[in-house]
């Protein structure tokens, strides 16, 4: 004969066997898959166990902490970890396994360990970072060369956040008047969505990256349950492999997360953040005033050494005159005593011939005086015409090396339309050293513009 029960009679006896078999509350492990709280203050958790290869939930239960015990064990369990209560968080709870004839199984939580999560979390962290490491990651965005001069940020924060606001008026009312182009990707910057939120703004910026020197995550200080979104491997990952370098000021009073950890320099807060910005700046603003010294140096010794050679040739110039004049003088005083000795000695024996030619004598020597008068004349004047081309000549070198210095002065080949390209900090002087997806910079008079090569095929190589 069959032997017949209902359905409550079935279920009052598994009430009464959990009653004989788990007469007191266990300690059990496992992983909140869902959590509500309802407005009577009663947490509900849904809770689960994974399988450690496949991921596939292989046990689930519903437990209950009723609303004045949890009113107790959340402040502290939060403020022991560091972690809000959420779904995915691995928990070790004491319970009593409940048995209802209508509602079924359901464990009643009555305390819940917040070391076990502690290791857990640390644990998971330490993962992370391995995975990170194994991936060839960890360090792919502290390895971007930063700008020498940020000017163009991108800002993940929320737009009501005390700490976005800091990091604006920081930035734009600067006491050195710089100039930045700031734009905000609004996000959410806690709790479940935040992972999900900071990681889309990543992607808006991604699409314009060229329009941007540097991304900057920020918020206000919090919680460290407020920061656990930063613990994330998937946010990690897409921090480590930005192609901009990455500055965070998320405001952590003790740890370092993993996103601080990837990023290509961590600071403390947002002020932090503008305060590194701003120095920057300033470093290539000093850059630039010590090479318009050098460039104002270098005019004023080319001339100096200019003007010093020029001296120097009037100067060797003079004595050589002098000594042309002297010795044409000299050869005319010769002459003069040649020609008065001759006279003489031959005067008494040609008192008659001296007489007959005594005018042609005095004609002849009055004509090579004014020969030799003219001759020097002649070459008075071309001494000094010589003097006068040298020193024209010397000008004219002078006048155009001043020219050559006006031209080679960066600032006046910028103001006049032309540029530098840049690729890794070198000038670009060969098409053929651009390759497809470089990013170069390219310097004008007032500013540079930030460019990635998308199509090689359109640069044109002249000849």
């Amino acid at each position: 004969m069959i032997h017949k029960i209902t359905l409550l009679e079935l279920n009052k006896s598994i009430q009464d066997t959990f009653k004989d078999k788990f007469s007191e509350s266990v300690w059990i492990i496992a992983e909140i898959s869902e959590l509500k709280v309802n407005r009577n203050g009663h947490c509900y958790i849904e809770l689960i166990e994974k399988d450690a290869v496949t991921d596939n939930i292989i046990a689930r239960t519903r437990a209950t902490i009723w609303a004045f015990t949890f009113r107790m064990l959340k402040p502290y369990f939060e403020n022991s970890t560091g972690q809000e209560l959420t779904p995915g968080l691995k928990i070790l709870v004491q319970a009593n396994i409940e048995f209802h004839e209508l509602y079924g199984l359901s464990l009643n939580i009555k305390d819940i360990d917040p070391n076990y999560t502690i290791g857990d979390l640390a644990l998971k962290k330490r993962e992370i970072i391995k995975k990170l490491e194994d991936d060839g990651i960890l360090e792919m965005n502290k390895e971007i060369e930063f700008p020498i001069l940020p000017q163009k940020i991108a800002i993940i924060s929320s737009e009501t956040a005390a700490g976005y606001q800091d990091f604006i008026n920081q930035l734009t009312k600067n006491q050195y008047g710089f100039k930045f182009y700031l734009k905000l990707f609004p996000s959410i910057m806690q709790g479940l969505n935040a992972e999900e939120s900071i990681i889309s703004s990543l992607e808006k910026i991604y699409n314009f990256e060229h329009l941007f020197d540097a991304v900057v995550i920020i918020r206000g200080g919090g919680s460290q349950a407020d920061l656990s979104c930063f613990d994330s491997y998937n946010l990690a990952s897409n921090v480590a492999q930005f192609p901009l370098p990455i500055l965070t000021g998320i405001g952590h009073d003790k740890d370092e997360s993993i996103v601080d950890l990837v990023a290509h320099i961590k600071l403390k807060t947002p002020t932090a953040v503008a305060e590194f910005i701003l120095n920057k700046a300033s470093d290539f603003n000093n850059y630039l005033d010590e090479l318009k010294n050098n460039i104002d140096n270098f005019q004023l010794d080319y001339f100096d050494n200019l003007k010093e050679n020029l001296l120097n040739i009037s100067y060797r110039l003079s004595p050589l005159v002098g000594k042309i004049i002297d010795k044409n003088d000299f050869e005319l005083k010769l002459l003069t005593n040649r020609l008065d000795t001759n006279s003489k000695s031959n005067l008494n024996k040609k008192d008659t011939q001296i007489s007959n030619y005594s005018s042609t004598i005095k004609s002849n020597l009055r004509k090579n005086i004014n020969q030799k008068n003219n001759n020097l004349y002649t070459i008075k004047n071309q001494l000094n015409n010589a003097i006068k081309l040298t020193l024209q000549k010397q000008s004219l070198i002078i006048k155009n090396n001043s020219d050559k210095i006006d031209l080679l002065d960066p600032l006046n080949t910028l103001k006049r339309g032309y540029s530098i390209t840049y690729k890794d900090g070198h000038r670009i002087t060969d098409i053929n050293s651009i390759n497809e997806k470089d990013i170069i910079s390219t310097q004008l008079f007032n500013g540079s513009i930030r460019s990635t090569v998308n199509d090689k095929k359109n640069l044109k190589q002249t000849d």
